[in-house]
Parts: C-alpha cells; sequence; structure tokens
C-alpha cells in the first residue's frame, strides 16, 4: 500500500470522527453561548493534553517549532471552533456539512504555498469544480441566496485549512498526537479565562444531550480527530489526503438526520454526490514535488 492510500485511510477515520462536530455544536449552541462552547471544547481538550504530554514524555518543541504551533492554535484552536460555533446557531447542520466540502480546496492551496506540493492542472480543475458545486448549493438552499452564517462558514475554513496544512506537515516532525496536544495545552491559560467569561448558563439547567454533544466536540472534535487526520495529512501530504474532506459532507448530512431530524433533502442529496464524484476523479490526478 502507497504512503498516499494509506494516508487517505488514516485521515478517513478522521473526517469521520469531524462530520459530528457540526451536528453536536448545533445541538450544543442551542442552549450554550456558542462561544463557551468555543472556549470550553478547547479547555477540556487541553486538560487531556496536558496529561499526555506529561505522561507520555513528549518531545519540546524547538523555537521554530513553537511559532509553527501558534500558527495550528490560531487555525484549529481558536479560528475554526468560534467561526462555526457561531455559523450553526442560524445555519442547519446539514447546510453547513456541504459548505464545508469546500475545506479540500483550501487546504490544497495553503500546501501549495507553504510546502511546495504542487499539483497538477487537472487536480485543480476537479478541486475548484467540486468547490463551485458547494458554493452553488450554499446559495440555493439558502431562503434568500448565500445567508450570514455562510460567511461564518467561510471564515472558518480558512483558519482550518491554515490549521490542518501546518499542522500536517509538522506532524512528520513531532507525531500527530503531540503536534495538537501542544497547540492545546500551550492555550490552555487564555481558553480558561475564556471559558470563565462566557459561561452564563448553569449547568443543571442544560438538557444532557446538550452537555453530551459539547464533550464529544471537546474530546473527540477537538482532539482525537486530529490523531488520525494530522498523522494522515503527514503521510500522505497535504494536497492529496486534505481532498478526503470532500467525503465529509455524507456523514454530515446522516449525522445531521439522525441526531437532530434535519431533513434529507433531494438537493442534499444531488449535491452531496456531485462532490462525491470529484473526490473519485481527483484521485487520480497527479500531485508533484518542487
Amino acid at each position: 500500500m502507497g504512503n498516499e492510500t494509506k494516508g487517505m485511510l488514516i485521515g478517513a477515520v478522521g473526517v469521520l470522527i469531524f462530520s459530528l462536530t457540526l451536528p453536536f455544536t448545533r445541538i450544543a449552541v442551542l442552549e450554550l453561548n456558542p462561544l463557551f462552547v468555543a472556549f470550553g471544547r478547547a479547555l477540556l481538550a487541553g486538560l487531556c493534553a496536558l496529561g499526555w504530554l506529561y505522561f507520555s514524555k513528549a518531545q519540546r518543541p524547538t523555537k521554530t517549532q513553537l511559532y509553527k504551533l501558534l500558527v495550528i492554535a490560531i487555525g484549529i484552536v481558536y479560528g475554526f471552533p468560534i467561526f462555526t460555533s457561531i455559523a450553526m446557531t442560524t445555519l442547519p447542520s446539514a447546510h453547513g456539512g456541504i459548505v464545508l466540502g469546500v475545506l479540500p480546496l483550501v487546504t490544497a492551496i495553503f500546501g501549495a504555498l507553504r510546502f511546495k506540493e504542487r499539483p497538477s492542472t487537472s487536480y485543480w480543475l476537479a478541486a475548484l469544480s467540486g468547490s463551485l458545486r458547494v458554493l452553488g448549493y450554499a446559495y440555493l438552499d439558502g431562503v434568500t441566496g448565500l445567508m450570514l452564517g455562510d460567511f461564518w462558514l467561510l471564515v472558518a475554513i480558512i483558519f482550518a485549512a491554515i490549521g490542518y496544512a501546518e499542522g500536517g506537515k509538522l506532524s512528520a516532525e513531532l507525531g500527530a498526537i503531540n503536534v495538537i496536544s501542544w497547540a492545546l495545552a500551550l492555550t490552555l491559560p487564555i481558553n480558561l479565562v475564556a471559558t470563565y467569561l462566557f459561561f452564563d448558563t448553569p449547568f443543571d439547567g442544560v438538557s444532557h444531550e446538550a452537555l453530551g454533544a459539547f464533550f464529544y466536540v471537546a474530546l473527540f472534535s477537538m482532539y482525537v480527530g486530529f490523531f488520525f487526520w494530522y498523522r494522515g495529512l503527514a503521510v500522505g501530504g497535504v494536497a492529496r489526503v486534505g481532498q478526503v474532506q470532500l467525503l465529509q459532507p455524507f456523514a454530515t448530512l446522516i449525522g445531521a438526520y439522525f441526531l437532530l431530524g434535519e431533513s434529507l433533502t433531494l438537493l442534499n442529496a444531488v449535491f452531496a454526490g456531485a462532490v462525491f464524484l470529484v473526490v473519485i476523479v481527483g484521485r487520480k490526478m497527479p500531485i508533484y514535488k518542487t
């Protein structure tokens, strides 16, 4: 089995974990402050990360690696959780899941710019085709075209792409678990203060469903999922493995249906299927190293 295939399979496990992030975030923010959810998930994951770093006696990052970890933290500890939490206060999670289908293209762009991966013209055409289909879906599915929540999702995508590209590369040096663990541990003081500031709903007034959703996005979306995702990116390359995320809308649609009762509409199915075809085509397109 080649590294690209191996990386895509490992990354797919992370994608399945991430695919439930929006449905569970939607459940959580219906009862909890979205900023509490964003910072609180990082706090809880950071405490787990601190335990891992201590007991595993993990390698300490160098000064250069610390700068990279800061970029990763801005992208996936703060940017993506904050803006998706805000978006989920107004958007259905199924809608958001398909909009996030544009993420592989943006991740590939940052990977190409930052790490000298050179996808072929045919790869870019396939990725651009998939992304245009996602944006077309967002427009058609909105009551009045693109909505404010779509804007927040697009901002979240940019932050996530930066964190994914940088984290995937750094994982080859530090290891996937250590990368996400250091990013969370280093930001723990900020997350502790922010979580306290945005805690405005006593837990005894929150349903078990909302609390369970919060713990999922904290432990799995914010931490465990990255074990597989960053490892996959490190093994198979940012551009190639990043395309696996185009499959995420399928799992998000299913999760939204079972967890929130959101409808599986014909529009959802058609566009999710169209994105899936792009993955099949893009898998065969060459990516070069410069």
